[in-house]
């Protein structure tokens, strides 16, 4: 059994910053990761441009050098790499934790490879790992990705990208400039207002013109094996597919936490409870930070305005280790 003062769970940005605290203040920690060094950038489409500026991303006032305003996914990702290394911080990748158990004053903590026991808990596990469901018959086709990479394997094939997101928009766009013919299925009855201020226009232009096919107000009802089913304003419609990329937002995982025994406000958005100022949540001793502060507003939080969580925690734990 390995002991530890700070055990954080998720190597992403904020749990590398919530590791750089924890070293600055010459705690015996360590992070666990399930994936790769921050996994759910690594995870997002090769050619992703941030939304945000370098300065924005920056952990522990980091340098971010970006050749471009806005840095891309290999950028961060290198940024992140090089903070860690350099740092040499102490991260565990590719080990899952199964339990995280209060026993007394500590946790006790089960991994895939082994068990820990630590005087706190950092749980900044992001919500990039489950996807929303359409939960529509044939969803479970291996046609149908919940995540998108890259545009030339639908080079040439029948796409349907569903969602009115960021990266539904980007998705849909790279696959039409790289020879798929995109079709959208859209719940709503617009490019949704978040996407990029200068990808919105392009998207709009691209549907006014018909290089990309889009219904609003739409839903899927059925996946076939060569066609999709989809409910319109005017009816049933059925259209040729090859593959349906099904972008429609992640969640976090609400069952870990709950088994660590984090309650949530009773509404749909599942906020789990913590407090705003130490982010320690209704356990005393296990904190939340990042994005899975938010609940099902995976809106709500980014890297910029969840970077100081992990100076929150630390101030807090400072006082109580």
């Amino acid at each position: 059994m390995i002991k530890l003062d700070v055990l954080i769970i998720g190597a992403g940005p904020i749990g590398i910053a919530c590791a750089l605290q924890c070293k600055k203040h010459n705690w015996n920690y360590r992070v666990i990761e399930k994936g790769a060094l921050t996994n759910s950038i690594f995870n997002y489409p090769l050619n992703m441009t941030f939304f945000s500026t370098s300065e924005k991303l920056e952990i522990d006032e980091i340098p971010f050098i970006s050749n471009n305003p806005k840095p891309t996914r290999n950028e961060a990702l290198e940024y992140y790499r090089r903070v860690t290394t350099s740092n040499q911080l102490d991260i565990n990748l590719y080990e899952e934790i199964i339990t995280v158990e209060k026993k007394d004053s500590q946790f006790e903590v089960t991994s895939s490879k082994t068990t820990y026991t630590a005087k706190k808990v950092i749980i900044a596990t992001g919500f990039y790992d489950i996807p929303n469901l359409l939960n529509v018959p044939g969803e479970k086709l291996s046609k149908v990705m919940h995540y998108y990479k890259e545009a030339h394997p639908y080079t040439l094939q029948n796409i349907v990208v569903v969602g009115a997101s960021n990266s539904s928009v980007d998705a849909a766009l790279e696959i039409y400039r790289k020879g798929g013919n995109v079709t959208m299925i859209i719940r709503g009855e617009q490019i949704g207002e978040r996407v990029k201020y200068w990808v919105r226009p392009d998207i709009i232009n691209r549907i006014k013109e018909g290089s990309i096919k889009a219904f609003f107000n739409s839903e899927i009802k059925e996946i076939l094996n060569d066609k999709v089913v989809i409910k319109t304003p005017d009816g049933i419609t059925t259209i040729n597919n090859d593959y349906v990329v099904a972008l429609t937002g992640y969640r976090p995982n609400f069952k870990f936490l709950e088994q660590a025994g984090v309650e949530f406000s009773n509404d749909e958005k599942y906020i789990p409870n913590y407090d705003k100022d130490t982010m320690q949540s209704n356990v005393e001793g296990l904190y939340l930070a990042g994005v899975i502060c938010g609940g099902m507003e995976t809106h709500k939080w980014f890297i910029e305005n969840s970077r100081i969580h992990a100076h929150m925690i630390a101030k807090h734990i400072n006082k109580t280790l």
